[in-house]
């Protein structure tokens, strides 16, 4: 009888078949809480691979969750670290150093705690500043850095920004601020999801905006992320010290057509010498989501390039 062979022949085949799946299966990502600078901060990691780890740095509004989708395209090769920055996510609140000096202080403790030195840094909006200062102070430790749609306090014209045109909500901080967003943390980040995109429809997705909003809406989180915004004119004031010494490693700026534009491009030449600048056609300050393709096309191309490659040039993209 042929039908037992061939029955084994198709099982192994299958087997087969079933192992490549899995080795070409995407990195899986694990929850990690990391004892540094004397707090806890939740990570997420992927990836095991030979190259420089990546470290991903969220903005407000959210947190590490939106770096999911891009995850696992750069743990093929390296490990990737994307942490609630603290007061975020379910990262400890720190009772005061909401300044990005000090926030990329407490980064830099978690990446020493956790046995890597050199890294390349991905920051997105606040995150973008948590990066700079780290790049800044930490400067042999970086081997590139990205600057995801904001800007950069203190360097340039930088009160003009297109993100500054709503003024209010960087003063927006203590008691009655936080009484009056109790219970209604979704209505308020709405504003930034919705008028911060170039269009609303097209922004941060449902899913996401419910799980932010349960996200802050614990207690102490709010109030964290008012300090964010507080800390402004002390990061202005560090970000201008900074900028005296300009940054060496490669730098890709990647900024939405419909908000930051070539403005966030022009400060990053103020304070680094290889400016890689790329702006997403179409996109607002959402790039993750209003554009994921070209944005996370864009950051693999640019972390996953050989240093020589990524030299000075500045482009947009679909």
């Amino acid at each position: 009888m042929k039908i037992l062979p061939n029955l084994v022949r198709h099982l192994g085949a299958a087997l087969i078949g079933l192992a490549a799946l899995q080795a070409h299966a995407a990195p899986a990502v694990h929850d990690r809480m990391v004892d540094a600078a004397g707090l806890q901060i939740q990570t997420l990691q992927a990836g095991n691979g030979p190259e420089t780890p990546v470290v991903l740095l969220h903005g407000y509004a959210e947190t590490s969750h939106m770096w999911l989708p891009l995850i696992p395209r750069l743990a093929d090769r390296r490990v990737v670290l994307a942490p609630d920055l603290p007061g975020a996510g379910t990262s400890s609140i720190p009772a005061s150093g909401f300044d990005k000096t000090t926030l990329a202080q407490d980064i830099h403790a978690m990446v020493q705690a956790m046995g890597y030195r050199k890294v390349k840094l991905v920051g997105h909006d606040i995150g973008l500043m948590v990066a700079y200062a780290y790049a800044a102070q930490y400067p042999d430790e970086v081997e590139s850095i990205t600057l995801m749609d904001a800007f950069l306090p203190g360097v340039g014209d930088w009160q003009k920004v297109w993100l500054l045109r709503d003024l209010w909500h960087f003063h927006f901080y203590g008691d009655t601020p936080l009484k009056l967003v109790q219970g209604r943390e979704r209505i308020y980040f709405e504003h930034f999801w919705n008028d911060f995109a170039a269009d609303p429809k097209h922004s941060v997705p449902e899913a996401d905006r419910q799980f932010y909003a349960r996200a802050f809406g614990q207690p102490g989180r709010m109030a964290a992320g008012f300090e964010y915004f507080h800390a402004f004119p002390q990061d202005a004031v560090d970000f201008a010290g900074f900028a005296k010494t300009p940054l060496k490693m490669p730098m890709l700026v990647l900024a939405g057509e419909k908000a930051s534009g070539a403005f966030l491009i022009e400060q990053a030449r103020m304070v680094a010498t290889n400016v890689n600048g790329v702006t997403i056609n179409g996109a607002g300050h959402w790039l993750m989501e209003e554009a994921p393709e070209a944005t996370m096309t864009e950051l693999v191309r640019f972390i996953n390039a050989p240093q020589a490659e990524t030299n000075m040039r500045s482009r947009a993209a679909d």
